[in-house]
């Protein structure tokens, strides 16, 4: 007989493990890193899935000038993500990781460091330039990887991909020349956005726009000398603009065909204005004239095709048809200073004028915008390259030329500015009908020195979007078409890069710079280049060999070869655009064969969503104009990490989170876990109480692992030793194959947030509130030859060899330690769970409408004990007596079924629609502390643990 003042707790089986709840991620992980270096873990995944189908993701060098921060962490754990949960499944994908380290972001930096120490760029030799731009690169280069291989990314660390490699940079010349030999590069002058501060051409990707609430804005009268209307000449034509260091370069101004205009008289002065109909009275109001009239003909009549009056204080009289102000001509306000500024300025129809604000009247500077480039250029009007790379108008400028240091920084608020020295002399002119300081709008600016932008026409080297290509179609219509066939993941990424790709202007390839990749030309005096594949082969030949610096002038003739006179070329300074250097990473990375894992297209390139103007738009040109197709299959893109309020996150700010930081604090599973539970297809957010909330889904998920490697303690059974299944436990099995599905789809369709979810709810929701909670009595209490137990302990250690396995591309280090704390001698699979596949999961099938009745069932009772247990009516539900619907509980289960099932002490069934809870009044059993009818009293053993703890004692 059992004694009720016996403690039974040594004949309980309680789980039993040395896996800790308190996870001390900082302190651990970078011992589980090193343990991987040493085991050569890449190489030993790469050995197990050699022969395997491929899945080749192609990572987009970041640039090598600072730390890592919260988007390179973000973008890096989607690409681990991506690629070990293809190995995962199977598949053979590596990952080469790389770096850019060309272009402004490293030169930049090196100038920033002359600056502090007084130093000129330009007086220091090109080549040493280049060396520490090297050097600075380099540095960067192994601080990030340091940095991204402590985050748990694992790839080829030993041998990433660099910009500034030999081979590469020969890799990158060999391309160049393709669009060369085959006549796909021209030299030609545009506007295009230019840093007076870098002094050079920016890509469009390489400009940020800023709002500004303080530019200038003017009206300025042009007086019309030339007309076949004949009382438009002595009046003055207005133009408005927000930037008036363009007026010194002005040569047209433009109309719109369709627009009305009006002629307006001064009353006090007698002068006669032009400006847009539509337009007149925001003029008005913004140049203070009220006393305005319609201006009237000789004879008494309103200038223009028939009468019309309106009954305002600015009255018209009728309009002025735009179409005819063909061949009407003004002179420019600043025309008494002679040579280019005393040419006639004409009028011409421009179809991009309109009547949204301004005057109706554009003055067109061809150096300074790409509407007045292309209008002049349609009309004979050719740009004059007024202003210099630092922004400054030439010394032998009529206007604003010579030594006053003032007047030549043209962008700079005290020239540009409503009292700066354009604005005064067109004041002193009786030009200038009106200048502010307070108009808003969006303004370009330099994302890495944050310096204003301009228009600035300059002789650069271009690829051609619209001419007709060797093998049909030209590199807008090839590369539309393979936009069209690429899998873009989220859909909206096609949208977005086919309208970049289907307006974008001609590419431009050059800048002004030193550290690059050189533009690999001879040029003739007539501007044709030299197109030999001898001379090229020998160039390539020679920067495969020796990288950039051996484009030297005192090479000249040795790559010319005896066939070329040096002396009738001209080598090329310029370099190329770095997008064009990592655009063609694809070819010195998987086609090299310096990496043999990789090839080919690529099946999937992943960056931010900036990189459809960026890396993902210049791969794709670059690729399409040398191969016909885009380098990749696939294109992922990820939206920007914000701060817990939504905003952008900034130093100066001080709203920025710093992964290195976070990763000494909290570890880095917690970034990772993080990073795949947000929608990174859209901007997404991290703050204080959002990895705290991450930090709870961490606890939930180890703690399940916990319970399932306690549990399986000492457990070494498999399916065949089973025995006959419960119920339960093939509905938790048949859960967890509807779980493998779902996940396979979610990284099917790249859904991480969609993997993560499913991964906890699955954890907290079917295990730890339901399965496992309803069987830690059988687990327990029941003895080692129990059916039940044996069962349970079975489907355990499935879920056990799945989870851990789901959970490995996610949590690498915790998945690693789980791991290792049930096989710690493992050698099998080289002793890490990264090396395994995905789960085997049996198919199982369950009646889920049973099932889910009784889970509805069961919050149903869980919801009518609480108030019990809340006001101490009741402890636990063991001490609870349930009665519950009848209609409510599925046929074929048992009353004794349901108690078990939701952990109360006894279970019957009412003919109401009510869940019923009273307290028992069994005694509880000393053992397993339930409620129970066969208890004679409070302490003694009911009759299944009298049966276990007497078959203990007998063994």
């Amino acid at each position: 007989m059992s004694d009720p003042k016996r403690d039974y707790k040594d004949t309980v089986f309680l789980p039993k493990t040395d896996f800790p709840m308190k996870a001390g991620l900082p302190q651990k992980e970078p011992g589980i890193e090193a343990r991987w270096r040493e085991m050569g873990l890449y190489q030993k995944l790469r050995d197990a899935r050699a022969g395997r189908p491929k899945f080749i993701l192609h990572d987009g060098p970041p640039y090598a000038n600072g730390d890592m921060h919260i988007g390179h962490a973000l973008n890096h754990i989607l690409k681990d993500m991506v690629c070990r949960t293809q190995n995962l499944l199977g598949k053979d994908a590596p990952y080469v990781p790389g770096w850019d380290c060309h272009g402004l972001p490293i030169e930049w930096k090196v100038e920033e460091q002359y600056r502090k120490k007084k130093k000129n760029k330009d007086e220091v030799p090109a080549k040493e330039f280049r060396a520490e731009c090297r050097a600075y690169a380099q540095k960067w280069v192994d601080t990030q990887r340091e940095q991204l291989k402590r985050l748990g990314i694992m790839g080829d660390w030993d041998n990433p991909y660099l910009t500034m490699d030999p081979q590469a940079e020969g890799t990158i010349v060999a391309e160049l020349m393709k669009f060369a030999e085959a006549g796909n590069l021209y030299r030609g002058s545009k506007p295009i956005m230019w840093s007076p501060v870098e002094k050079t051409a920016l890509a469009e990707a390489e400009v940020e726009y800023e709002d500004l609430t303080d530019s200038p804005q003017i009206d300025v009268a042009f007086e019309i000398i030339e007309s076949p209307i004949p009382e438009l000449v002595g009046a003055h034509a207005v133009i408005w603009t927000t930037t008036p260091w363009t007026i010194p370069v002005n040569q047209a101004l433009a109309y719109g065909a369709d627009v009305e205009y009006a002629l307006l008289e001064h009353e006090e002065t007698g002068k006669r204005y032009l400006v847009a109909e539509d337009l007149r009275h925001a003029w008005a109001k913004r140049v203070e004239l009220t006393t305005l009239k319609p201006a009237l003909n000789p004879n008494g009549d309103p200038i223009g095709d028939g009468v019309g009056a309106l009954d305002d204080p600015i009255k018209i009289g009728a309009s002025i048809k735009g179409s005819d102000l063909a061949g009407t001509k003004a002179r420019h306000p600043m025309h008494h200073l002679g040579g280019f500024y005393a040419t006639p300025r004409p009028f011409l129809e421009g179809d991009f004028v309109t009547t949204e604000s301004g005057t109706g009247l554009v003055h067109m500077s061809p150096d300074h915008g790409e509407d007045d480039f292309d209008l002049c250029k349609a009309n004979g009007i050719n740009p004059v390259f007024a202003v210099m790379d630092d922004g400054r108008y030439r010394d032998d400028w009529e206007w604003l030329g010579g030594s006053d240091e003032r007047r030549r920084s043209v962008i700079n608020k005290p020239f540009n500015a409503p009292d700066g020295p354009i604005c005064n002399d067109l004041r002193e002119a009786g030009a200038l009908l009106s200048a502010s300081a307070d108009y808003a709008h969006s303004y370009p600016h330099s994302w890495r020195s944050k310096a204003k932008v301009i228009y600035r026409c300059t002789p650069q080297w271009f690829v051609p979007m619209d001419k007709d290509l060797d093998g049909g179609g030209t590199l807008r219509s090839r590369a539309m078409s393979e936009i069209d066939r690429v899998r873009f993941v989220p859909p909206k990424g096609e949208r977005r890069i086919g309208a970049m790709v289907e307006g974008r202007p001609d590419w431009v390839l050059s800048r002004q710079r030193a550290w690059g990749v050189p533009i690999t030309l001879f040029v003739r005096p007539d501007g044709s280049y030299l197109q030999d594949p001898a001379v090229n082969a020998r160039i390539v030949k020679a920067i495969t060999a020796e990288g950039v610096d051996a484009w030297d002038e005192s090479r000249k003739a040795e790559f010319l070869g005896p066939d070329h006179d040096p002396d009738e070329f001209e080598m090329v300074t310029d370099i190329l655009d770095v997008w064009f250097d990592s655009g063609c990473t694809h070819a010195f990375v998987l086609e090299s064969g310096r990496w043999p894992d990789l090839q080919w297209p690529a099946d999937l390139y992943l960056e931010g969503s900036d990189q459809h103007r960026g890396w993902f738009q210049s791969s794709l040109l670059q690729s399409c104009a040398t191969r016909g197709r885009a380098p990749y299959d696939q294109v992922l893109t990820h939206g920007f990490t914000m701060d817990a309020k939504g905003k952008k996150m900034s130093k100066s700010l001080g709203n920025t989170i710093d992964p290195v930081k976070m990763m000494e604090q909290t570890g880095a599973d917690i970034i990772r876990l993080w990073a795949l539970s947000v929608d990174f297809t859209e901007d997404h957010r991290i703050g204080d109480e959002i990895l705290k909330g991450v930090g709870d889904q961490y606890r939930r998920l180890r703690n399940t692992f916990r319970y399932l490697l306690g549990a399986l303690d000492g457990f070494v059974g498999d399916m065949s030793d089973a025995g006959e299944i419960p119920e339960l436990e093939l509905y938790v099995l048949a859960l967890l194959g509807d779980l493998d599905t779902r996940l396979r789809q979610a990284v099917e369709d790249y859904d991480f947030n969609a993997y993560t979810r499913l991964l906890v709810d699955f954890c907290n929701e079917d295990l730890s509130a339901f399965f496992f909670d309803i069987r830690k009595d059988v687990l327990y209490c029941e003895g080692p030859t129990s059916t039940t137990r044996n069962a349970y302990r079975t489907v355990l250690d499935l879920l056990f060899h799945a989870l851990v396995r789901y959970a490995a591309p996610v949590l690498v280090f915790t998945a690693e330690e789980v791991w290792k704390s049930r096989y710690p001698e493992d050698d099998e699979q080289g002793g890490s769970v990264h090396l395994l596949e995905w789960p085997s999961v049996p198919k199982v099938p369950a009646d889920r409408e049973k099932w889910a009745k009784l889970r509805s069932l069961r919050e149903r009772v869980t919801e009518a004990i609480e108030p019990l247990r809340r006001d101490k009516v009741i402890r636990s539900s063991n001490e609870a007596v349930v009665t519950v619907p009848a209609s409510a509980v599925p046929e074929g289960v048992s009353d004794e079924a349901l108690a078990e099932l939701f952990i109360t002490g006894q279970v019957t069934r009412g003919d109401g629609d009510e869940v019923i809870v009273t307290k028992s009044t069994d005694a509880k059993c000393g053992r397993c502390w339930r409620l129970l009818p066969d208890v004679p009293e409070d302490g003694a053993l009911c009759g299944r643990c009298e049966d276990v703890v007497t078959k203990a004692g007998a063994a």
